[in-house]
């Protein structure tokens, strides 16, 4: 369980200083891109000896495909992790860009977006118009108030190279735990390390779980179980996959 927080150590998160760096802080946090690379990686190398298990393959078989897996699918995945990010870097620029113009050529129009926008939030009446007054006097201001209130866009997106390296070396870092036991016996079968590969992977994903629970401040025993159980059910998919190709082909 994650701890309470004190009442002394809320106050403490409370003080202006400790608001105004919360509010204007703009690093993203990468925590999801550690989290979606380790447990793909973790996943999906897993599901690869899992599958040469299954088959009768040998361990070098295994590690093969495995080590592919890794470097391949790792690149991929953090090359698409970084096209998204530029994406969403472009998104914000081309939309700052269309409301910029708006403004210009019909202010009357996007000081009525943004009336109804906080009339939304529950202001009216000169306390509306004062807030309408206040944003639209300054440019910036008024763009950004559009971007993120009528458009529901991040004013920061994450960095590309940042979340495409942080996506990488947890995928790889997971990816290489299920091949830890068949590398020490590359001429038997991936069946024979099998149990040493599951035991380990299977630990690999609870500690994924738990620490995503201690940073999102959840119950640190639900996340890792919930991670575990995710793996799980992709080994399993995995292993009866090889298995029935073994019985349809190579035998």
């Amino acid at each position: 369980m994650n701890p309470t927080p004190s009442h002394e150590e809320l106050l403490d998160l409370h003080t202006e200083e400790a608001i105004a760096h919360r509010l204007n802080a703009t690093t993203h946090n990468y925590l999801g891109d550690f989290i979606l690379g380790a447990v793909d990686g973790a996943v999906t190398t897993f599901a690869i000896v899992a599958g040469a298990a299954g088959a009768g393959l040998s361990s070098g078989v295994a590690v093969v495909l495995g080590v592919a897996n890794v470097l391949a699918d790792g690149f991929s995945m953090a090359a698409g992790n970084y096209l998204k990010a530029r994406s969403d870097h472009q998104t914000v620029d081309h939309c700052r860009r269309i409301e910029a113009m708006h403004i210009e050529r019909v202010p009357d129009g996007e000081r009525e977006e943004v009336r109804q926008i906080f009339r939304n939030k529950g202001f009216e009446g000169e306390l509306l118009e004062q807030v309408v007054e206040v944003i639209t006097k300054d440019r910036e201001l008024w763009i950004d108030t559009m971007l993120t209130d009528e458009l529901g866009l991040q004013l920061e997106p994450p960095h590309p190279v940042r979340a495409a390296v942080t996506t990488m070396v947890a995928f790889v870092a997971a990816g290489m735990v299920p091949l830890l036991p068949v590398m020490t016996s590359v001429s038997a079968s991936a069946r024979e390390s099998f149990p040493q590969t599951a035991m380990l992977t299977a630990v690999t994903f609870f500690a994924i779980g738990v620490f995503r629970g201690k940073e999102t401040q959840r119950n640190v025993w639900i996340a890792g179980l919930e991670t575990l159980l995710i793996g799980a059910a992709a080994a399993v998919v995995a292993y009866g996959v090889g298995a029935l190709l073994e019985r349809a082909i190579l035998r």
